[in-house]
C-alpha cells in the first residue's frame, strides 16, 4: 500500500472539475443542473456505486436499498457518491445464458469507470457472472474499488429438512419425475423455496465467487457470507462506502494488492469451500485481467491437498445461512492459514493475516476441522486425454465415488434440443453404466456455454432408483448441481475438438485419480472422422453475439475476449 496520501489536486476527478476553462465550466454547470451545490463535488472524492440491481434480477432485488446504505457511508466519510447502473445478470431469467454477457458487463464496468470523473468505485453484485464481470472490469480500469457481495437468501424448510435454491430444485424434480412427489407439493415448493432476495444459499457459483473475491482481498472481512436480509448486510454496505473514500486517499488500487499470492489465496479458498466448477473459468479470466497468468494446471497445483471443509450443499448438507453463523470464510481460512499468503493486502488496509486474528469456528459440523473434512476427493480435478486435449474439469466432492473410475458406452446428443426430444423416450437404449454425452454446448456451439452439463437422468432410470450417471459435456454446470459430470471439455465440439467426433456406442474411459478422459479410438480413427466433420456455427449477422463468437476464447483460457486478455495500463480519456 502506498504510504503517501493523495492531495485534493491529485484526484482523478479534478481533471474534469478543477481547471478554469470552458470544458470544466460545462462539467460543473451540468452537475449543478442536477441540484448539487458546487461544494458537494469540488472538494471531495467522487465515488461511483456500480449497481447491478434490476427488477428482473431476484438475487439483486435488495441492491437498490443497499446502494443507499453505501451512499450514507460515502457521505459520512467525506466523499460524493454517484450511482451508475450496470447490466444485471440474473442467472435464471437471462437467456440464452448469463455467461454470454459476462464479458459485456466487464467491458461496461471498465468503460464506466474510465469515461467518467470517478476516483473510486463500490461494486454491488453477487449473482454468478456478475462477480467476475465486475472484478474483471475493475481490474482493467485499476481505480480504487471495493466489492459489496449481494449475500445469500435465507433458508427454507420442507418436512423438517433445510431447503435451498438450486440443488434442491434438481433433487425435487428427479423425485417428481420418478413419481414420488405430487403436483400439489411441487407447486407449493415453487412458492417458498426461494423465500427472500439474495443469491442461491447453496455453495453455488454465486457464493463461490463472492467468497473467492473476499479471499483475494476485494471485500471487507466476512462480507461474503452475510445473508442478504440480515441487518449486518446493510451495515457492511455502509462500512464499504466509508472505506472506499479512504482507499482513494491511500491510492489503494487493485494493482497494488492483486497479485500471484492473492490469486493463490483465492484458489485455496475455492478448494476449502468446495466451490463451483464455474470458478475455474472465472478465476482464469479475473487473474488475466490482473496480469497474473493462470491455467487449469495452476489451479490444480495451487489447490492440491486443500480439503473440502465447508459442509454446504451440493458437497455437504448445510446452507449459507448456517455457514455465516459458523463463522463464514474467516473460520475456513483460519483452519488452512498455514497454506495461505497472510501478508497479502486487502481493501480494508490490513493484511489477510491481520484480518484473521481472532477468527474462530462456531460450528465444527458446518466448517469442519482439517482432520475431518467433508470430502477427501477435492473440489476440482482437471482431466486430460484424447477426448479433452486442452482439459476438462469435474467436481469429485459432488460426484459418486464409484463413478470416479468408470468405462461406459457413449450415448451422444448433438444439442440440448436433441437431448430434450429423446432423453425420456421409454425405448432409449440406456442403462446406469451408459455415459451421457452432450456436445455443442461450449462458448461457440451453444453459443455462450450455458449450464447444460448436469444432464438429466432418463426418466425410466429414475423410476428404477438411479440418481447419478457419468455425464460428459463441453458446456458448464450450475454450481448448485451435483453428480458425476465432466464439464468444460476443450477444445469444444464446435471448435473441432474430439468431442465432435465421437459416436453413440464408443467406449469412454474416465479415471479421475489419473486425471484422464479418453475415448477408445486410435489417432488414425479420430483423424478419419475429423476429415468428414463439418463445422456448423450459426454466425448471427449483427450485434453483441456476433462479437462474442468472433473473439471469445475457449473454456481453459477463461472465455474472455482475445482483445481484452491480459493487463495494460489504463488509458485516460482526453479532456478538451
Amino acid at each position: 500500500m502506498n504510504k503517501e496520501r493523495k492531495r485534493l489536486e491529485d484526484l482523478r476527478s479534478q481533471r474534469w472539475l478543477a481547471p478554469d476553462n470552458t470544458r470544466s465550466f460545462a462539467h460543473r454547470q451540468r452537475l449543478q443542473q442536477m441540484g448539487l451545490r458546487r461544494e458537494e463535488f469540488m472538494s471531495r472524492p467522487v465515488i461511483a456505486i456500480v449497481n447491478t440491481w434490476s427488477d428482473l434480477s431476484p438475487c439483486h432485488a435488495h441492491l437498490r436499498e443497499r446502494a443507499e446504505a453505501v451512499k450514507r457511508g460515502i457521505l459520512q466519510a467525506g466523499g460524493m457518491p454517484f450511482e451508475l447502473p450496470a447490466m444485471s445478470l440474473g442467472e435464471v431469467l437471462v437467456k440464452p445464458t448469463t455467461m454470454i454477457y459476462r464479458n459485456f458487463l466487464a467491458m461496461e464496468v471498465e468503460e464506466l469507470l474510465r469515461s467518467l470523473p470517478i476516483d473510486g468505485a463500490v461494486l454491488l453484485g453477487g449473482c454468478d457472472k456478475t462477480v467476475p464481470g465486475l472484478l474483471m472490469g475493475a481490474l482493467s480500469a485499476d481505480l480504487p474499488c471495493i466489492f459489496v457481495p449481494a449475500g445469500p437468501m435465507l433458508n427454507d424448510r420442507y418436512r423438517g429438512e433445510k431447503v435451498g435454491a438450486g440443488t434442491h430444485t434438481r433433487k425435487f424434480w428427479d423425485e417428481r419425475q420418478a413419481g414420488h412427489l405430487s403436483g400439489r407439493e411441487w407447486i407449493a415448493l415453487e412458492s417458498h423455496m426461494a423465500r427472500t432476495p439474495g443469491t442461491c444459499n447453496t455453495m453455488g457459483t454465486a457464493s463461490t465467487m463472492t467468497l473467492i473475491a473476499e479471499a483475494m482481498g476485494f471485500t471487507l472481512p466476512n462480507a461474503a457470507s452475510i445473508p442478504a436480509m440480515d441487518a449486518a448486510h446493510t451495515r457492511m454496505a455502509s462500512a464499504s462506502g466509508a472505506r472506499i473514500v479512504e482507499m482513494v486517499w491511500e491510492d489503494l488500487k487493485p494493482s497494488t494488492f492483486f497479485n500471484e499470492k492473492a490469486v493463490a489465496n483465492g484458489v485455496a479458498a475455492y478448494m476449502a469451500i468446495g466451490g463451483s466448477t464455474n470458478a475455474a473459468i472465472h478465476l482464469i479470466a479475473i487473474a488475466g485481467r490482473g496480469n497474473v497468468p493462470l491455467t487449469l494446471d495452476d489451479i490444480q497445483r495451487l489447490g492440491a491437498g486443500v480439503p473440502v471443509l465447508a459442509n454446504i450443499l451440493p458437497s455437504g448438507t448445510s446452507l449459507m445461512e448456517d455457514f455465516y453463523y459458523a463463522g463464514g470464510l474467516p473460520a475456513v481460512l483460519q483452519r488452512i492459514h498455514a497454506g495461505l499468503s497472510l501478508d497479502c493486502m486487502t481493501v480494508n488496509g490490513r493484511t489477510l493475516g491481520d484480518n484473521l486474528e481472532g477468527a474462530q469456528c462456531e460450528d465444527d459440523d458446518v466448517v469442519r476441522p482439517v482432520a475431518q473434512p467433508v470430502s477427501d476427493a477435492g473440489a476440482l480435478a482437471v482431466l486430460r486425454g484424447n477426448l479433452a486435449p486442452s482439459g476438462a474439469v469435474i467436481k469429485p466432492s459432488a460426484a459418486s465415488e464409484h463413478f470416479l473410475k468408470h468405462s461406459g458406452r457413449a450415448l451422444v446428443f448433438d444439442s440440448m434440443a436433441d437431448l430434450n426430444a429423446r432423453i425420456n423416450d421409454p425405448e432409449l437404449d440406456v442403462d446406469e453404466n451408459t455415459v451421457l454425452v452432450l456436445r455443442n454446448g461450449g462458448p461457440l456451439g451453444a453459443p455462450g456455454m450455458p449450464e447444460w452439463g448436469n444432464l438429466p437422468i432418463p426418466q425410466k432410470l429414475l423410476e428404477k432408483g438411479v440418481r447419478d450417471m457419468v455425464r460428459v459435456s463441453d458446456s458448464r454446470m450450475s454450481g448448485t448441481h451435483y453428480g458425476t459430470c465432466v464439464l468444460h471439455v476443450a477444445p469444444e465440439a464446435a471448435a473441432g475438438g474430439p468431442l465432435a467426433l465421437i459416436r453413440t456406442g464408443d467406449i469412454i474411459d474416465l479415471d479421475v485419480a489419473a486425471g484422464r478422459l479418453d475415448v477408445r479410438l486410435t489417432d488414425e480413427e479420430l483423424d478419419a472422422r475429423r476429415a468428414q466433420w463439418q463445422p456448423a456455427i450459426n454466425m448471427p449477422p449483427r450485434g453483441y453475439t456476433k462479437i462474442f463468437l468472433e473473439h471469445v476464447t475457449q473454456a481453459n483460457e477463461g472465455c474472455d475476449f482475445d482483445f481484452l486478455k491480459g493487463w495494460h495500463p489504463p488509458v485516460e480519456p482526453s479532456i478538451y
